[in-house]
């Protein structure tokens, strides 16, 4: 709970602090950096940091959670703590992280706002900060004795399926020999791989596998870059380099798009677009393997037949399920009983009480969370996931 006083000047330099978050945010990581090379080396998404959108995505979660914090005093934004600390523990962020972010990221806001910064405010906003991340320490701890590490181990290639000329599958079990912990449908590992100028970046891939293999499972995108963002470095890596017999390091599952364990009869809308039907596979396969008897509405969008990666195991588990209707959309060549242009549910039954599930694009999200709502669904009852920073200042429903 956020204190009166510093409430009070919360509220009155919001508006300030806003403004200047972008210059902030931008002031703050070049000072990181400059003092901390090997966060930028080995922790955060390089990629990320050249586009800006890891800048914009702590701009986002800062002002939302000082937003919240003087508009519900009261209250804890569990949703959106919740999301950070999974991607967080997936990384293997430590409670001595925090006091480095504390100091560079006041030093920037000093040094972009100035006499404004007067010692009320630097306490206020200090105040701020360390709510935030004692509460993201606590859930992360949580989550490392939960999955019972805080690091990543080798895993060893098994298999490599070439899905499409864009995404690769690999299929990996323990180095070590030892056990594979379980995962809940929906979950993602971070993935380190060592590029050849001797950074140890990491990245977050959807676990596409069925829950209860024994061989980890995750399909690959390759990245290609324009005007605004490079090439993906760990995407392309693993195309050009990662073969069958090669050791890479994973992390445990994490993420909180996950299937709810209840209501074996709630009626499911599983929606995705390209890389996004990564985590569905899995929820699928986790559905056909409990036999889930509620109606599922599996709804997935790709620019051709050819771009769908894993479309056999889409129909496969789909076709296991008791009551199941399949609808795929392609902008082009789009087959016979498939249907062309971008996601659209007009026409596709939404049954009462639905709780949906998406994961793509965040314009596919945008567009389809609206034309669920419209057909009724209850905000709360629709569930995304990002892959990368995520950009919605909020988390919106589940």
């Amino acid at each position: 709970m956020l204190s009166e006083q510093s409430a009070t000047t919360v509220r009155a330099t919001l508006p300030a602090v806003g403004a200047a978050i972008g210059e902030i945010t931008e002031r703050f990581y070049a000072r990181l950096f400059a003092a901390r090379p090997e966060l930028l080396r080995d922790l955060f998404n390089r990629g990320n940091q050249a586009s800006g959108a890891q800048k914009q995505a702590l701009a986002g979660s800062t002002a939302a959670f000082a937003t919240h914090l003087v508009e519900h005093p009261d209250q804890r934004p569990d949703a959106m703590l919740g999301r950070i600390a999974h991607k967080h523990a997936s990384l293997g962020v430590a409670p001595e992280h925090y006091p480095i972010v504390h100091e560079h990221l006041f030093a920037a806001i000093a040094d972009i706002l100035g006499e404004a910064v007067t010692p009320e405010v630097a306490a206020a906003w200090t105040e701020v900060y360390w709510l935030m991340a004692n509460a993201l320490i606590a859930i992360e701890k949580r989550l490392y004795e939960e999955s019972g590490s805080t690091g990543r181990r080798p895993w060893e290639v098994v298999e490599r399926i070439e899905e499409t000329a864009d995404v690769v599958t690999f299929r990996l079990r323990p180095a070590d020999g030892g056990p594979v912990r379980g995962f809940r449908a929906g979950q993602y590992v971070s993935v380190q791989v060592e590029l050849p100028d001797g950074a140890r970046q990491i990245r977050q891939y959807s676990l596409s596998g069925a829950p209860g293999d024994t061989l980890r499972q995750f399909s690959v995108k390759r990245v290609t870059g324009d005007d605004a963002a490079p090439d993906g470095e760990v995407s392309n890596h693993l195309h050009a380099r990662v073969q069958v017999g090669d050791d890479i390091h994973l992390s445990e599952p994490y993420g909180d798009l996950v299937l709810d364990a209840d209501g074996a009869g709630t009626p499911l809308l599983l929606a995705s677009a390209g890389i996004g039907m990564t985590p569905m596979i899995a929820m699928l396969a986790d559905l056909a393997a409990s036999g889930h008897g509620g109606p599922v509405t599996v709804v997935h969008g790709d620019r051709s037949p050819a771009d769908h990666a894993l479309r056999t195991d889409h129909e496969m588990y789909a076709g296991k399920l008791a009551d199941a209707s399949v609808h795929f959309f392609y902008e082009r060549d789009a087959e016979p009983g498939t249907r062309t242009g971008l996601v659209d549910l007009a026409g596709i039954a939404v049954p009462a009480g639905t709780r949906a599930y998406l994961c793509g694009p965040l314009p596919f999200m945008r567009a389809v969370r609206t034309q669920l709502i419209e057909r009724g669904v209850a905000p709360a009852d629709i569930h995304y996931e990002v892959f990368g920073p995520d950009l919605w200042p909020a988390r919106q429903g589940g």
